[in-house]
């Protein structure tokens, strides 16, 4: 199962030609199961320009599957902890929701399918699955 972020819907929904989006046309392609979270479902749709293309855009992303994080405290201050060891090791990333999009991933052992280098650098001190492009 795999987390899709914002980097690669955004492109995908765009029409962009990018490795993440080959990529995730191939998780289409072959009914692999895929989701998103709602951190996931702010950024894109707070993306869009238009009236007709929020609507458009809610409705197919209400359509996809939603992965929760499983606590309402020690889920964040996981989050929190992602930040804090990266930091700890000298790497800031640019986003608090990238380190709720990791935890989101942790926590339901998914791949993460992205297009981000905050993740990239993420990678180098916390571990978590990232689906190959």
């Amino acid at each position: 199962m795999v987390l899709v972020d914002t980097s690669v819907l955004i492109d995908y929904l765009g029409g962009k030609d990018t490795k993440a989006v080959t990529a995730f046309q191939r998780i289409l392609d072959d009914n692999i199961p895929w989701g998103i979270n709602s951190y996931i479902y702010q950024e894109v749709l707070q993306g869009v320009k238009t009236d007709k293309d929020f609507t458009k855009v809610r409705e197919y992303l209400d359509t996809q599957i939603f992965y929760p994080l499983k606590d309402p405290k020690d889920s964040f201050a996981s989050a929190a902890k992602i930040y804090f060891e990266c930091r700890r090791k000298g790497i800031t990333l640019g986003s608090t929701i990238d380190c709720l999009i990791i935890q989101t991933a942790i926590e339901h052992s998914l791949y993460l399918l992205h297009k981000d280098a905050d993740f990239d650098s993420a990678l180098k001190v916390i571990a978590f699955k990232v689906y190959p492009t």
